[in-house]
């Protein structure tokens, strides 16, 4: 079944993209949640349409991502947080106290658009983490985790 997305969906694709998925998952969640319509002829060539439209735009937003992530080059970010024995942290540090600590430096993100390495990090280091500013500008982001004094 082949759809064009309205949104951006996590391992299938981004807005506007046309994916050809299994009839079970376009008829029962993609199409029922707003998140795809069907790729007929008709759709393809609006769609096309609204694509040529849009590349002037598009040009802009990604010029202004690629600004967002030059922000970062050099950044030497150190998140703390209580830390027990053994360098082990109380609880975790996640996406969200990411997105937290970099709009403190003045870089505005949201969560959503952060991915840690191995998900959650619950002690003490240097860890790495994907920060998508736009669909063409991915930035891989060095990060301290520290404890509290």
């Amino acid at each position: 079944m082949e759809l064009i997305l309205k949104k951006d969906v996590d391992n299938l694709g981004f807005a506007d993209d046309i994916v050809t998925v299994k009839n079970g998952y376009g008829r029962n969640y993609l199409i029922p949640q707003g998140y795809a319509v069907m790729a007929t002829e008709s759709a393809k060539k609006v769609l096309a349409e609204n694509l040529r439209q849009r590349a002037h735009k598009e040009e802009e937003t990604i010029k202004q991502a690629k600004e967002d992530a030059a922000k970062l080059d050099g950044l030497d970010l150190k998140i703390t947080a209580k830390a027990g024995a053994g360098d082990k942290l109380f609880g975790s540090v996640t996406d969200a106290d990411l997105s937290d600590a970099l709009a403190e430096k003045g870089v505005e993100i949201e969560k959503k658009f952060i991915s840690i390495f191995g998900g959650n990090i619950k002690r003490l280091g240097q860890y790495d983490a994907k920060i998508r500013f736009h669909r063409e500008v991915i930035v891989d982001f060095t990060f301290d985790v520290i404890a509290e004094a």
